[in-house]
């Protein structure tokens, strides 16, 4: 019997806790950390997913980096500056298309507000706290799920290069002696990193992380499901729609209505990504979310290819690069275009030439698969959870590019939140 003394999920059933029936919204890295996390603390779970299979969206080909202690938000000071350069060079990281929506102009005006550097700082410690707590969730979650090699999980370390003297200068006078942080000069990068010995860039150095790992996002989220799917307690509604929200008279949420009928629950957790907007809507909620469209490139790695060991990130490009298994995954690109998820063919072949002139025998790039995501940001860079003010709706989004580093933390917190109990986190900074 479930939460009998020796069950393997009794640990998580604490005294004093009500046992609910909770609906997650959401089929990607975030619902399902979170439909984990509830039944660890003992509810029952129903996880309603749009798609006919999970990590659809932005889990399906990400970066597949869990940075850690890379969280600093996209919004600062120099940042405005930065992006009207990005906008003129044809290779740059940004595109940015003009829409007649209130919705991303409302967005683009909170973002701005939120590029000074007080804001950013401030910020950044917040989310810093959040990735150390990501950290510690994730090694229970593996533990408690077992989920041995399938997710081609490695902890290499993350370095990240610099092509201006100046900006690695700044960044590296800030990192000294801090601990955690290493500052290199370019030959002490290529000693780390061989595979950089190729590259046609010229390095001012790197700022390198131990202990940043890399890992499948996609692989992750198909194994957990088929740990989910063996659970007593777990529901899994797949290629089901959610239509709107079940309420009572007084607008309280009491579960979903979905093409596959209605669903009634104690607490519904929206982790829809940017799906969520329309339905936060139906209650009367505006969520600040906007999509960030980004773009990977996934090639094979050959016999004679030298591809990056060391999870590297190119700051000036931002472009990523992570050895996942027997491919590389190549990352990059910020582009405020609306919901559109198509390939952009000049895009790809901005990243192509990119790729090849910074780690040009790294791994076949004719044969690389192409993807685009939209990546659900919020303007400060921080995810929004727990209540909303509409009783019985938690909610579990807005992680933008950090939704495989953060998931862990964030559904820990919202399974604490809907269990009656105190975030382990102070959530200033985090809320709607």
């Amino acid at each position: 019997m479930a939460g009998a003394p020796g069950h393997p999920y009794a640990a998580g059933l604490k005294s004093g806790s009500r046992m609910k029936h909770c609906v997650v919204i959401g089929g990607g890295v975030v619902g399902l950390t979170t439909a984990w996390a509830l039944l660890q603390r003992g509810h029952d779970v129903t996880l309603v997913e749009r798609e006919a299979e999970v990590a659809q969206g932005a889990s399906r080909a990400n970066g597949g980096q869990l940075s850690y202690r890379y969280v600093s938000p996209l919004a600062d000071a120099g940042v405005p500056l930065k992006a009207l350069r990005w906008l003129l060079d044809p290779d740059g990281p940004l595109r940015f298309k003009p829409e007649a929506s209130r919705a991303q102009w409302s967005w683009l005006l909170a973002f701005l507000r939120n590029c000074r550097g007080p804001v950013n700082r401030l910020a950044t410690q917040r989310l810093l706290a959040l990735g150390a707590f990501s950290q510690a969730a994730f090694a229970r979650l593996r533990d408690e799920a077992e989920l041995g090699d399938a997710i081609a999980l490695r902890a290499p370390g993350k370095l990240v290069v610099y092509r201006q003297p100046a900006e690695f200068a700044r960044v590296a006078a800030r990192v000294n002696g801090s601990g955690a942080e290493q500052a290199l000069s370019h030959e002490a990068c290529v000693a780390l990193e061989p595979a950089l010995a190729d590259t046609q860039a010229t390095l001012a150095g790197g700022i390198f992380t131990p202990g940043e790992a890399v890992a499948d996002c996609h692989a992750f989220c198909r194994a957990l499901h088929e740990r989910l799917a063996a659970h007593p307690r777990f529901r899994g509604r797949l290629g089901a729609q959610v239509g709107g929200f079940m309420l009572d008279g007084r607008g309280s949420v009491l579960g979903v209505r979905t093409a596959q009928g209605n669903v009634a629950a104690d607490a519904v957790v929206l982790a829809a990504g940017l799906q969520s907007r329309a339905l936060a809507a139906t209650v009367g909620l505006t969520l600040p979310l906007y999509p960030l469209k980004g773009y990977s490139l996934t090639a094979p790695i050959g016999p004679g290819h030298r591809a990056p060991e060391v999870s590297v990130t190119d700051f000036e490009k931002k472009i990523l690069y992570a050895r996942i298994g027997s491919e590389l995954r190549v990352a990059a690109m910020v582009d405020l275009v609306g919901d559109d998820l198509s390939l952009d063919a000049g895009r790809l072949a901005s990243l192509q030439r990119s790729v090849r002139a910074t780690f040009p025998n790294a791994a076949d790039y004719d044969g690389a698969i192409p993807w685009a995501g939209l990546r659900p940001a919020t303007p400060s860079g921080a995810p929004i959870l727990g209540a909303c003010g509409v009783p019985g709706l938690w909610l579990n989004l807005g992680h933008g590019a950090l939704g495989f580093t953060f998931s862990f933390a964030t559904a820990d917190i919202v399974a604490e939140l809907v269990s009656g109990r105190a975030s382990p986190l102070p959530l200033d900074g985090l809320t709607l």
